[in-house]
């Protein structure tokens, strides 16, 4: 695999927003307080970056797997 192989980029970019989900899903289960510029995060903010860089990351890794064959 070189290194501008089109699988190559799919899996990178689907392993960042795995990362990326990760983060998000840690501050779901851990419920830590998050302020930005005075205004509280919510939860619910969260869960729907987890449930968004989640499925991105399954959608780039099922690419990268259907174009390695």
């Amino acid at each position: 695999m070189s290194i501008n192989s089109k699988i190559l980029g799919l899996r990178v970019a689907g392993t960042i927003f795995g990362i990326v989900a990760i983060f998000h899903l840690l501050r779901v289960v851990t419920g830590v307080s998050m302020v930005i510029a005075g205004w509280k995060l919510p939860i619910w903010v969260n869960v729907l970056g987890f449930a968004g860089s989640g499925l991105l990351c399954v959608w780039l890794w099922l690419l990268s797997v259907s174009r390695g064959r």
